[in-house]
């Protein structure tokens, strides 16, 4: 706690430095691609940044992805770190670019876990799940929404009425709750924070088993708003390329459950852009 403390104090002091000198701030949006409620780590991330852009930084946090979205639209953040699903849209409407793409476990993939109680030994696949009551992350997700109703359809499904009931969490470690308490009977998440769960909360994703993975997706990306000029997108992603390679961005790398960065690649989403064209998603 206490260095969480001294953390704020060095912030604020710079914070204050910054606006005396009227620099703008690079506001960075964060949704529930990763897991945003780990404070002391995001404070350590955002003095790393600040220090290697010599520029202030905000982490701007929000519960669905449609309020990220927004925000780019109105030009009140500058970069997101976003699911398969928000990108491809914002790519598509020319609202933001490919920044960067995380690297877990030393690739840029990751894929959707289908979910039950640990109790329920008995249900094998998604199909088994009809009339039962089923827990979304967001509708702007890709391994938490766009992925299970994909599933179904392709197996002549109506997704709409394949479950009894369906529910949003807004946030992927709140399916893992949901369904490790029991208030649902199954849930689609991002594999990255189910398996970043089992390291910083194993109590919680031991209460659920993993009944099936989806195919490997690019990895949820960093975007660049379009309204960004190229100077400070490219300071950003020479800052994120080069953690790897840093000492300090090293460790904060193994605290993020991360490898590294890598330059993006468009074409890591193009099975998203083809789920999301069958589905007649915006």
């Amino acid at each position: 706690m206490l260095r969480i403390y001294l953390g704020l104090i060095v912030l604020l002091a710079s914070n204050m430095v910054w606006a005396e000198n009227d620099i703008k701030p690079i506001r960075f949006g964060l949704t529930p691609a990763i897991i945003h409620n780990q404070y002391e780590l995001l404070t350590d991330w955002r003095a790393y940044l600040q220090k290697k852009l010599r520029r202030p930084v905000e982490f701007v946090s929000r519960d669905s992805y449609r309020e990220t979205i927004d925000l780019i639209k109105q030009k009140k953040i500058d970069f997101a770190w976003v699911s398969d699903y928000p990108y491809v849209y914002l790519e598509d409407k020319r609202l933001a670019r490919l920044l960067v793409t995380p690297l877990y476990q030393g690739r840029p993939y990751y894929c959707s876990y289908l979910i039950v109680p640990s109790t329920d030994l008995r249900t094998k696949s998604l199909l088994q799940l009809k009339g039962k009551l089923f827990a979304y992350a967001d509708p702007y997700s890709n391994s938490g929404y766009l992925v299970p109703r994909y599933q179904l359809q392709q197996a002549g499904e109506d997704p709409n009425r394949f479950f009894r009931k369906t529910l949003f969490t807004w946030g992927h470690r709140r399916i893992a709750e949901a369904v490790a308490q029991g208030l649902v009977d199954a849930g689609s998440m991002d594999s990255f924070v189910w398996d970043t769960l089992a390291i910083i909360q194993p109590d919680l994703t031991h209460q659920t088993r993993i009944v099936a993975k989806s195919p490997e997706y690019g990895f949820p990306p960093i975007v660049a708003s379009r309204a960004v000029n190229r100077a400070d997108s490219a300071a950003l992603q020479q800052a994120l390329l080069g953690m790897a390679n840093d000492p300090e961005g090293a460790k904060l790398l193994k605290r993020l459950n991360l490898t590294g960065f890598a330059p993006g690649d468009a074409k890591l989403y193009d099975g998203v852009r083809k789920m999301m064209r069958t589905m007649e998603e915006p």
